[in-house]
């Protein structure tokens, strides 16, 4: 059975404009979706991300979660037949505040898998209170349970494989120990991508404010360097036939385009059709 990617609606954030893309509609207020994602196919299933832990404490960032009953994680993997006690692996793209909230509920013996410089960094208080306490508190507790957690150390052995067809890549953007989980489909490679982009349309299709030929806009929210975050979104146009963010919806990818984007699955139906913009040379 192929590999493929059922997406997870953990519900919405309403947050300024400008924490999404660089420099946009500043003291303007959007809502977003936050997502997750459930592999199946394999000899288990895997998720990636788990949103965040409440409504409330979205606020202690300044920002107002909207999730409801049929947001919470239990719901959205019975939606595709899992229990919580069938995941075999939950990844992080990180562990922010909207990515990391609800390990808690999973079973120890579901390994939690992290790269290790992305735990590392969310003590640093670099991007306080981005990483919130019952979150890694909790890991904390899975540091000291067989089996509970795992570490990768991805910037020092370059990909690792998870279990066959899934990857796990350092993302060298976002956070100092943001990683990329790569998927071979059916129909090419499939690469969730955590928070490296935002928006696409304001990011890659139309960039807010660019110039240059090729040029994406960052995010307004990273922690590594202007030219890092354009380098990874620039790879990730390049390496993947789809790509998965948490806060907007999977996009199909031809040679470098923005072409179309999906709902439910990757792979699946275009449900939205974009003129192509030609990021790279023939």
């Amino acid at each position: 059975m192929p590999l493929e990617i059922k997406i997870l609606d953990y519900g919405d954030i309403e947050l300024e404009s400008s924490f999404l893309v660089l420099g946009r509609d500043c003291g303007r207020t959007r809502r977003v979706l936050t997502l997750g994602f459930l592999i199946l196919g394999g000899p288990y299933p895997v998720v990636v991300d788990t949103g965040y832990r409440s409504n409330q404490i979205m606020e202690t960032l300044g920002m107002r979660g909207l999730q409801y009953h049929e947001h919470m994680i239990e719901n959205q993997l019975a939606r595709h037949g899992v229990r919580m006690g069938d995941v075999r692996f939950v990844c992080h793209t990180h562990l922010h505040i909207d990515h990391a909230g609800k390990d808690d509920l999973f079973p120890m013996n579901t390994t939690v898998v992290v790269n290790r410089r992305e735990l590392e960094y969310s003590v640093s208080g670099l991007m306080h209170p981005q990483y919130p306490a019952p979150d890694i508190k909790h890991l904390i507790d899975r540091l000291h349970t067989k089996s509970a957690l795992r570490f990768l150390d991805l910037e020092i052995t370059g990909p690792i494989e998870l279990m066959p067809g899934v990857y796990c890549d350092a993302a060298n953007a976002h956070t100092e120990g943001s990683m990329n989980v790569i998927v071979e489909t059916a129909d090419g490679i499939a690469t969730i991508c955590g928070d490296v982009i935002y928006d696409f349309n304001d990011q890659i299709v139309t960039p807010f404010n660019e110039i240059h030929d090729w040029e994406p806009r960052t995010t307004g929210n990273h922690g590594t360097t202007k030219r890092a975050e354009k380098a990874a979104i620039k790879k990730l146009l390049s390496n993947s036939r789809y790509l998965l963010p948490v806060h907007d919806r999977p996009a199909k990818i031809e040679g470098g385009n923005v072409v179309g984007r999906l709902h439910d699955h990757v792979p699946g139906p275009i449900v939205q059709s974009l003129p192509q913009r030609n990021w790279f040379p023939a």
